[in-house]
């Protein structure tokens, strides 16, 4: 049989692998524990995180968080 395709070693992450589903992977991404996801939720009501939604779930890029908090500390 055929071998299955395998990444190349310098491709980039797929899409999925940097996508966060639910307030409690972007309270563990952000806070460092999954306790923190009424944060997250508060920061979404008030428009305060970069987050979309796929249905009623809250998701967030980690690529995009991380540039996100680099403009928060330049702002600064």
């Amino acid at each position: 049989m055929g071998s299955a395709a395998q990444p190349l070693p310098n491709a980039a992450p797929s899409v999925a692998s940097d996508i966060l589903h639910g307030a409690e992977e972007i309270a563990l991404y952000l806070f460092g524990d999954k306790k923190h996801r009424r944060r997250v939720y508060n920061l979404v009501d008030h428009n305060a995180l970069p987050v979309f939604r796929i249905g009623a779930n809250i998701c967030a890029r980690k690529s995009v968080l991380l540039a996100w908090i680099e403009a928060q500390e330049q702002a600064r």
